[in-house]
Formats: C-alpha cells, structure tokens, sequence
C-alpha cells in the first residue's frame, strides 16, 4: 500500500472560525470547501486538516452531535520558542506556556476557538535536554 497524503477530520461547531484560526496564525490555507466542510493544507506539513461542522450527513450517525475533544493535534517545528513567541504576538491563546521534558521535547500549546489543542514541538538533542533541565534546576533553587 501507498499513503500519498495523509488527513485528519475534526468535527467542530463553527467551521470559519477554525478555518480562520488555521489560516492566520498556522500557516494554512483553503484547498476545498463546501456547506459545512473545509479542507485545509500546509505546504510544509504533509498534512491536510478536514473540519467538518457538527451534524453534518456525512458523518457516521453515531458521531454527528461529537465534536473534536481529547485529541491534541501535535506539529514538530525547528523553533518552538519562536513559533510560541510569533503565535503571542499575533494574539493566538497559549494555553500551555513552553516547557522542556526531561525526555527532550520542547513543547507549547495553542486552543483554537471550538476548543481543538495544537500542540508544537521541538525534540532536542540529548546533550540539550540535559543542559536545559540543569539551568531549570539551578533557576528554580
């Protein structure tokens, strides 16, 4: 089998406001719409984000009144303090402030307005991870 191109579908009340989020401050733009639905590429993701407004005929019955909750839609990027840093100022919400793990991810959140968490991150090197757990350690003694 051959995956050309990957996608995930979100259901979420307001289609342009998350559209609008996408476009604005992550980089996205418009490749198909109709009543209802958008579908939304990157040129850098390899990725096409799909939403589709809650109650929509062409969702499974069971899921038509679900809307995207408890997933966090992750993107790896070479500068997440920066991303953070651009994403501020633009005005997105940052609703998790960056932060290292010990395991070396550099991580941050934003929330669009129907609620769908987008995560950022940055893998550090082993040597960097150590290095920034050590000045955090020694920051908050």
């Amino acid at each position: 089998m051959k995956i050309n191109r990957s996608a995930v579908s979100l259901t979420v009340e307001d289609v342009a406001s998350s559209a609008a989020f996408f476009s604005e401050h992550l980089g996205f733009r418009e490749e198909m719409s109709a009543d209802g639905f958008v579908s939304l590429g990157h040129p850098d993701a390899g990725l096409n984000v799909v939403l589709l407004r809650r109650g929509l005929e062409v969702l499974p019955e069971g899921f038509r009144d679900q809307h995207a909750a408890g997933l966090i839609l992750a993107f790896t990027v070479d500068d997440a303090a920066g991303t953070e840093t651009r994403l501020r100022e633009a005005g997105a919400p940052i609703t998790m402030p960056l932060r290292d793990e010990p395991w070396g991810e550099r991580l941050f959140q934003t929330t669009d307005p129907n609620g769908v968490v987008v995560q950022f991150v940055e893998w550090l090197t082993p040597a960097e991870a150590t290095v920034e757990a050590a000045a955090e350690a020694i920051a908050e003694a």
